[in-house]
């Protein structure tokens, strides 16, 4: 396979220039935005990393030797960009600045004290008094059961204990359907970009785009540009009735993503609007994405009354941006529904992260995002 780079000031000309080079079978591996300099007046450019299969009559003996360099560097990209969506996130360490040492002490008074602080950093992390409350219940209990340089690790286990997380589940043995859904604002479109190009390059699945996103100015032209750049199929259905006609259009498909429209959690009349699409195409998922950036309150409010769309899981976005972390815990426990992605980032599909109970733990209680 060859793999080259095209620059230019937008997407669509950075795609145009992979099409003249490389032709219309060549695929979008990633892409990313590039600032540019202004002491020479330089603009923000595009980056598509692009790759394309070699004709079997151009692999001659002279050339073997190149394209299995060409193979190794797609395979070796591939599998880094698995490790940093899906690899291991339990092992992050935590910062020093949160150690609680490992001299040892034997009295309850310094047990309190140790219990007193993490409370307080708890809090400073937003986490809930509920949960915290139960979190230095849960301390209070151990002591005499472990030694106080192992406190730490007895708090993350109780946190990790009580942070439900979900892996992202695909198959090619029947399509499915995942509709994503939330407020506005949060990054439905661009979630959905980052799973599309996952669900292509990684899992190797065929899939298409049905977006229902007719309110908001200039929707529907981003994920078209998007499905047109990485070559997946997109329709637009403005009515529910159009849905079962899209989803049958799509028939074969492994995997079908449906964007909604971002509407106020306040609004029961457009919640339910949305629910007559993901009615109509009888979706077998639904997502909800909500911001790490959001008040507790706030969150607390969208979890619940998006539940009348029926969501079984969450991604947090714009994790990059929120100064803490609490909140996360705060809508999977009171709320008791998975978390399955973060994401930290603009760039498709680098930019959103696996999750599991251990690295949450210590990504809430540390209040730093390993990036």
């Amino acid at each position: 396979m060859q793999i080259k780079k095209f620059v230019a000031p937008s997407l669509k000309e950075a795609t145009q220039q992979m099409k003249q080079e490389l032709g219309l079978d060549a695929i979008i591996l990633g892409t990313r935005a590039i600032e540019g300099d202004k002491r020479f007046n330089m603009k923000k450019m595009y980056e598509i990393t692009a790759g394309i299969d070699e004709p079997p009559h151009s692999k001659t003996s002279k050339n073997i030797g190149t394209q299995n360099v060409s193979q190794k560097s797609l395979n070796f990209e591939l599998d880094e960009l698995t490790k940093k969506i899906f690899g291991k996130t339990e092992s992050r360490p935590i910062p020093a600045e949160f150690s609680l040492g490992s001299e040892k002490k034997s009295t309850n008074m310094v047990f309190e004290k140790e219990i007193n602080e993490i409370a307080d950093t708890l809090h400073l992390n937003e986490v809930q008094k509920n949960i915290t409350s139960t979190l230095v219940k849960h301390l209070n209990n151990s002591v005499g059961f472990i030694d106080e340089s192992n406190l730490e690790n007895y708090l993350l286990s109780s946190m990790a204990s009580m942070i439900p997380t979900t892996s992202f589940k695909v198959s090619k043995n029947k399509m499915m359907k995942i509709a994503l859904v939330g407020p506005t604002g949060v990054g439905k479109t661009t979630c959905i970009a980052k799973l599309a190009v996952i669900s292509k390059i990684i899992h190797k699945l065929n899939v298409g785009l049905i977006s229902i996103d007719t309110y908001r100015l200039g929707a529907i032209d981003q994920l078209r540009i998007f499905s047109e750049i990485s070559d997946i199929e997109m329709a637009v259905a403005y009515e529910p009735e159009e849905m079962p006609k899209l989803v049958k259009k799509f028939k074969g498909m492994d995997l079908i993503f449906i964007d909604t429209v971002g509407r106020s959690q306040k609004s029961k009349d457009n919640l339910d609007s949305i629910n007559k699409y993901l009615q109509a195409a009888q979706v077998d998922d639904a997502i909800l994405v909500a911001s790490a950036t959001s008040s507790a309150r706030t969150l607390n409010d969208v979890a619940e009354k998006f539940k009348t769309l029926n969501y079984n899981s969450v991604i947090f976005t714009k994790v990059d941006e929120a100064v803490a972390y609490g909140n996360i815990m705060n809508l999977a426990v009171n709320h008791n529904k998975p978390i399955m992605f973060l994401t930290n980032g603009q760039v498709i599909p680098d930019d959103i992260v696996s999750v599991n109970p251990s690295f949450l733990a210590n990504l809430i209680y540390s209040g730093k995002l390993y990036k």
